[in-house]
């Protein structure tokens, strides 16, 4: 990928990368991230899969946050008054709450959360989410059906319960 491909590549994809990180972590950190993600992209835009671009960029985004909160996890200083959630809301969070799909969904495996994360709210196809994951399409649509199925599974026994 030349450079002006990747200009193309910031504008096209700077406001989704924004979106993604803004449901994940405190608004403040948006900004920073994604200079660090597309600093990231830059160096490895030879690894970009054609097609693929914000599936990639949300791939290396992942990894950006994980060492995000890993960094903040080690400067944390414990006190009972700095204890509780340390981002924003989530879109997930937002959508549902309160909902019997919300209690559904909190329930399930980080794994599962995400996956259907990726298809319901970023709006990603399999083959996108198979980018992301760095899994193939084919494991990311049997991880896929699984969730769906651990989904409702669960939305079925919430609203047991709440009857």
């Amino acid at each position: 990928m030349d450079e002006q491909a990747f200009i193309g590549l910031f504008r096209d994809h700077l406001q989704d990368v924004s979106k993604y990180l803004s449901r994940r972590t405190d608004s403040r950190h948006v900004e920073d991230l994604a200079s660090e993600i597309f600093e990231i992209a830059w160096r490895k835009r030879a690894d970009c899969p054609a097609g693929f671009e914000l599936a990639w960029l949300y791939r290396i985004s992942g990894f950006v946050l994980a060492n995000h909160r890993r960094k903040a996890e080690n400067r944390m200083i414990h006190l009972p008054i700095m204890d509780g959630d340390k981002t924003s809301p989530s879109a997930e969070d937002l959508a549902l709450d309160g909902s019997d799909v919300a209690q559904a969904y909190q329930s399930l495996s980080s794994a599962d959360r995400q996956i259907l994360s990726l298809l319901v709210f970023e709006g990603l196809s399999v083959s996108e989410i198979a980018v992301v994951l760095g899994i193939s399409q084919n494991t990311a649509s049997q991880k896929l059906k699984r969730a769906r199925a651990r989904l409702a599974s669960k939305l079925d026994q919430v609203v047991s319960e709440n009857q």
